[in-house]
């Protein structure tokens, strides 16, 4: 006899188990500019070039008010050591302003004037670029004050015609040149000033900046 065969046993669906619960997410008050650097102050010095120090007494309150009230640094001339130092203060908001604020000194420093320079405090993408002209090439006596007066032109007609095309702000002190502008236009700024130190006529220049700028303008 064939022994019978057992009943099938009920499939009994096992409880899935219980997804454990995620603790809550904790909220934190985003870090103070002083609890980003535990608690210490930091410092930015200046130098006072002599042929500036009455330019920056003439402009003190210009560059004074903006430094102090809009981007919270403290900011003090030190006669005695001839520089001008920042400090960040307690309810200083960010901890990159106290760069950006010893960059716009540094800028007016070099010979920019305060509304230009003011453009380091309200845009991040600005940068001051300098250079010599004996980088570009090596010029002595009558050849470097030709090469300086090209770079100018009559009554800095040159210069503002560079400026304009641009978008930047150029100082010529002596045989140093720096630009303030964006990354991209120092360039072609740079391009231009190269140019005319090596001897090439404004003509070319300006035909060569009018063809660069209309392309810029298509860019953007």
């Amino acid at each position: 006899m064939e022994p019978l065969p057992s009943p099938a046993s009920m499939d009994v669906e096992a409880p899935a188990p219980a997804e454990p619960t995620l603790p809550a997410k904790p909220l934190f008050a985003p870090l103070k500019a002083q609890e980003m650097s535990d608690g210490r102050v930091q410092f930015r010095k200046v130098s006072v070039p002599p042929h500036r120090y009455s330019p920056l007494k003439k402009s003190w309150m210009d560059i004074y008010t903006p430094v102090y009230e809009h981007m919270k640094i403290d900011i003090r001339m030190n006669l005695k050591a001839r520089k001008v130092e920042l400090k960040t203060r307690r309810d200083t908001p960010d901890v990159s302003n106290l760069q950006k604020c010893a960059d716009f000194v540094q800028a007016f420093m070099l010979g920019f004037d305060v509304p230009d320079a003011v453009a380091l405090l309200r845009l991040d993408e600005l940068y001051v670029e300098s250079f010599e002209i004996k980088d570009v090439k090596t010029l002595r006596g009558e050849h470097l004050s030709r090469a300086i007066g090209r770079l100018s032109g009559k009554g800095g007609k040159t210069k503002f015609a560079i400026e304009n095309a641009t978008k930047t702000r150029i100082v010529i002190a002596d045989s140093k040149i720096h630009i303030l502008g964006s990354f991209a236009n120092i360039k072609i700024a740079r391009d231009s000033l190269c140019s005319l130190i090596l001897g090439s006529p404004a003509g070319k220049v300006y035909s060569k900046l009018r063809a660069v700028s209309a392309r810029l303008a298509e860019r953007f």
